[in-house]
C-alpha cells in the first residue's frame, strides 16, 4: 500500500460518526447491514450518514451492494487488512518482542474475522 492510501483511510478514519459506522459495520460482518438499520443504530441523519459511507467507500474500507430496495453496506476487510499491515510493516527493527502483542491481536483478529464472516 503506498502512503497517499494510508492516509486516504486513516483520513476517512478520523471522524467520530465515520469511525462509528466503520466499528459498527465490522461487527456486522460480512453480510453488512442496511443504510436505514445504520442510521438507526448510530442516530444519523439519512444524509450525514451518505455523506459519511461515501466517504469510507472512497477511501477503500467499505463496499455496497443492493439488496431489492436496499442499499446494504459492509466493511471492505481486504481495505482494513491492508491500512493495518501497511501500519505494521516496518515494526520492530530486529526486535520481535516489541510488535509481539500486535502480531497476536492481529492473529486472533484474523481469526475471529474467518470464523464468523
Amino acid at each position: 500500500m503506498e502512503s497517499i492510501a494510508a492516509v486516504k483511510r486513516l483520513s476517512a478514519l478520523a471522524q467520530d460518526s465515520r469511525l462509528a459506522v466503520f466499528r459498527l459495520l465490522i461487527k456486522a460482518g460480512r453480510d453488512g447491514l442496511a443504510a436505514g438499520d445504520i442510521a438507526r443504530e448510530l442516530e444519523i441523519t439519512p444524509n450525514t450518514l451518505s455523506a459519511q459511507l461515501t466517504i469510507l467507500a472512497n477511501a477503500g474500507l467499505v463496499t455496497s451492494r443492493r439488496d431489492g430496495r436496499s442499499i446494504i453496506y459492509a466493511a471492505d476487510y481486504d481495505g482494513m487488512g491492508a491500512l493495518l499491515a501497511f501500519l505494521m510493516e516496518d515494526c520492530c527493527q530486529g526486535r520481535p518482542e516489541i510488535c509481539a502483542p500486535l502480531a497476536t491481536l492481529a492473529t486472533q483478529a484474523k481469526t475471529t474475522v474467518a470464523a464468523c464472516c
